[in-house]
């Protein structure tokens, strides 16, 4: 196995990883911002207005996007699995 082979498998890991958290976290982000926006012009401090929104957006951002999500972690382990013998010579 070569220092190549080593770092093409660890930037597609990373890619992969990005892709999975890029839009749960994307959604978080955005629905924290409104929910701050929201409570600076009403002056409502509370601390705890904003998890529920945010664990909503995310689980239904899960459901929407899930099977695709599913599916490239399952093509990305099947590729390596697949890619095995070729990594051992």
């Amino acid at each position: 196995m070569t220092p190549e082979t080593v770092m093409t498998i660890a930037y597609q890991a990373m890619q992969v990883c990005l892709f999975l958290a890029g839009p749960l976290l994307l959604t978080a982000l955005l629905l924290g911002l409104l929910i701050s926006l929201f409570q600076a012009a009403t002056q409502i401090n509370e601390m705890t207005l904003s998890f529920i929104p945010k664990i909503l957006g995310v689980i239904a951002v899960l459901v929407a996007i899930g099977p695709y999500l599913l599916q490239l972690i399952v093509d990305f382990t099947r590729r390596l699995f697949t890619n095995i013998p070729i990594m051992i010579q």
